[in-house]
């Protein structure tokens, strides 16, 4: 039973879950900031709502990453047999379960806190399932697909006042996901160099895009820049080690580097648009997912 149950938490990716809430957190400062609303006095009175989008992202990520490994199924039995699905340890029906159910209470949670977030959910549910199911097997669109998950829980944090402005912000995300996607072509065969060097070039637009942004609309890059310093130090240094020596195992370090990083990235945003000592409140959920993953795989 133990064994099962660490079953499904593989299918889950606890690792990655934190960078889902993290989206969450950045998009909440992001629509407080942009409408003059205190970000401490909102917690305080509003804590409900957060908490119910930060839980509704998790879930929604959750339930993404175990129908991934659904539709992969058969693919995983060769390459990545150790998987939960092909060993045996999770039965393929009771996978599709839970990942419905995932998703169920992820919407479900979306909702209670407004229909703009509600309806979100829904659109972010039916993108994370095209990619499962169909897009990532395509070499442009798959990588936009994944990123256009990323954009759009970012942009649920940013609904949490029942509104929407500078949806643009989300687009962000969505070539930063697309960067990684790219590198995660090579995780099991090596040789993609062309793709680390795309990646490279999308995350340099990533970090001069925050910095654009956050001086175009706060005077604050001062507290942004040391967030923004580890962030380029944390996806750069994986990526130059995976463009040396372009084997499957520096790859999968890349791609976990960046992923882990997303963490980092929400930090920035936080201190943009925020202060930084609600940055490093964000930012500590870096060393959960680090942590995490070291018990789970991230990838």
């Amino acid at each position: 039973m133990k064994e099962k149950l660490m079953g499904f938490a593989r299918l889950a990716r606890p690792a990655n879950l934190p960078t889902a809430a993290a989206d969450i957190l950045a998009g909440i400062a992001i629509a407080l900031y942009l409408r003059n609303i205190d970000v401490l006095g909102f917690l305080t009175e509003q804590s409900g709502d957060v908490i119910l989008l930060v839980f509704s992202s998790v879930a929604l990520y959750a339930g993404g990453v175990v129908f991934n490994d659904v539709f992969d199924a058969e693919l995983d039995a060769i390459e990545r047999p150790e998987r939960a699905i092909p060993s045996g340890l999770v039965p393929k029906r009771e996978a599709i379960y839970f990942g419905t159910i995932l998703m169920l209470i992820g919407v479900t949670l979306a909702f209670k806190c407004n229909m703009l977030a509600g309806i979100i959910s829904v659109i972010l549910t039916i993108a994370i399932l095209m990619y499962d199911g169909y897009f990532k097997q395509f070499g442009f669109a798959g990588p936009l697909n994944m990123g256009i998950c990323r954009g759009l829980n970012l942009l649920m944090g940013m609904s949490v006042l029942g509104m929407l402005s500078h949806w643009y912000i989300a687009l962000v995300p969505v070539v930063y996901i697309f960067a990684i996607t790219l590198i995660s072509r090579g995780e099991v065969h090596g040789n993609n160099k062309k793709h680390i060097i795309w990646a490279g070039i999308l995350y340099t637009i990533v970090i001069l895009s925050i910095t654009l942004i956050v001086m175009q609309q706060k005077d604050n890059v001062i507290v942004l820049l040391p967030f923004l310093i580890l962030f380029g130090y944390l996806i750069f240094k994986p990526l130059l080690k995976a463009y040396k020596e372009n084997s499957p195992k520096n790859i999968k370090k890349a791609v976990m580097g960046g992923v882990l990083s997303l963490v980092v990235m929400n930090a920035c945003w936080v201190a943009g648009f925020s202060n930084w000592y609600l940055a490093l409140a964000v930012l500590l959920l870096l060393p959960a997912s680090m942590l995490l993953s070291k018990l789970f795989a991230v990838t």
